[in-house]
C-alpha cells in the first residue's frame, strides 16, 4: 500500500483532493492507521480515482459522480447525461460570447469618447413618410412593424429610405411610441393603418453614425451631452434614417450607416 502522499504523486493529484474525496465518500482509503490516522491506498484504486477525475472534468458534481460510479449507470443513461452536459456547456459558451462581445463594444465606445462628435445643424429636406405607429416594449421590437409597411409598398419600397421615428413615451412604464416607415420624395397610396403624410422641413441636429445598433445607447448619451453643452434642445420626435442596413437586420452589424436627427431649438447655454 501507499501512503497518501505517495499515492497523490502517483495519481498526479493533491493530498487535499484525496482528503476531500474521502470526506465525500467517493474514494475511501484502503486502510487508516488507528494510532496515527494515516491514510493508505492501493494501486487498484487508481482506476476509480481516474473515473472520478474524468467525470469531474466533464462538469459533473461530486454528488452526481458517486451514483454514476457505484450504481453502474448503463451506456444509454450515461450518453443522455453527457448530452445534457453538452447542452449546458453550449449555453454557457453562448453567454460568454455575448459577454465578450459586450466587453469589446465597451472598449470601442471608451476609445470613441475622446473623439469629437461631428454634429451638424441643418434644415432637413421635406419628405413623404409611409409608416405604421405602435407601442413597443423595447427599441429592437420596432422591427415587427416594418413588414406591415413593406407589405403595402411591395417593390416600390426599394425606391425609399427606411426610417424610424421615436415619439414621446406613453404614460405606461416600459411603453415606447415607435413609428416604422419609409421616406419618399412623393406621396404613395396606402390603406388600413399604414399612413402617408409629409414631413415638413425642420431644423435638426444631425449625426451620421457608422456602426451597429448596439452602440446607439452610447451615441445618444453623447448627443444629449453635446446638445446640453451647445445650447440646443430637442423640439420634436427623434428620427433614425437608415442609410445602409443589411437584410435581415442585425443589431451587431458594424457596417451599418445611420443618420440620427433631433429636431432642435436653441437656448442659451447655462453657465455653472
Amino acid at each position: 500500500m501507499f501512503g497518501i502522499g505517495e499515492f497523490a504523486r502517483l495519481a498526479r493529484v493533491s493530498v487535499k483532493t484525496l482528503r476531500h474525496y474521502d470526506e465525500a465518500d467517493l474514494l475511501k482509503p484502503a486502510h487508516v492507521a488507528r494510532d496515527t490516522g494515516y491514510r493508505y491506498y492501493r494501486a487498484s484504486q487508481l482506476p476509480r480515482l481516474n473515473r472520478i477525475l474524468i467525470l469531474k472534468e466533464l462538469g459533473f458534481s461530486l454528488d452526481q459522480i458517486g451514483p454514476l460510479i457505484d450504481q453502474g449507470v448503463d451506456q444509454l443513461e450515461l450518453q443522455g447525461m453527457l448530452r445534457l452536459r453538452r447542452a449546458e456547456q453550449q449555453t454557457k459558451l453562448a453567454e460568454e460570447s455575448r459577454r465578450l462581445a459586450a466587453i469589446e463594444l465597451m472598449i470601442e465606445q471608451i476609445a470613441r469618447e475622446g473623439q469629437p462628435l461631428e454634429v451638424m445643424i441643418k434644415d432637413s429636406a421635406p419628405a413623404w413618410m409611409v409608416s405604421v405607429r405602435d407601442v413597443v416594449q423595447s427599441y429592437p421590437e420596432i422591427g415587427r412593424l416594418y413588414p406591415e409597411v413593406y407589405g403595402q409598398l411591395g417593390a416600390k419600397a426599394m425606391q425609399g429610405t427606411p426610417v424610424a421615428v421615436w415619439h414621446d413615451n406613453s404614460q405606461q412604464p416600459g411603453d415606447i411610441q415607435a413609428e416604422a416607415g419609409v421616406l419618399f420624395t412623393e406621396p404613395v397610396a396606402v390603406t388600413g393603418r399604414v399612413q402617408c403624410y409629409q414631413l415638413p422641413p425642420v431644423r435638426v441636429a444631425s449625426y451620421v453614425h457608422h456602426g451597429s445598433f448596439q452602440q446607439f445607447k452610447s451615441v445618444y448619451e453623447r448627443l444629449t451631452r453635446w446638445m446640453e453643452e451647445t445650447g440646443w434642445r430637442p423640439s420634436g420626435p427623434c428620427r433614425e434614417i437608415y442609410l445602409h442596413i443589411g437584410n435581415p437586420v442585425r443589431q451587431d452589424d458594424e457596417s451599418y450607416v445611420t443618420e440620427i436627427q433631433f429636431p432642435v431649438t436653441q437656448f442659451p447655454v447655462e453657465k455653472p
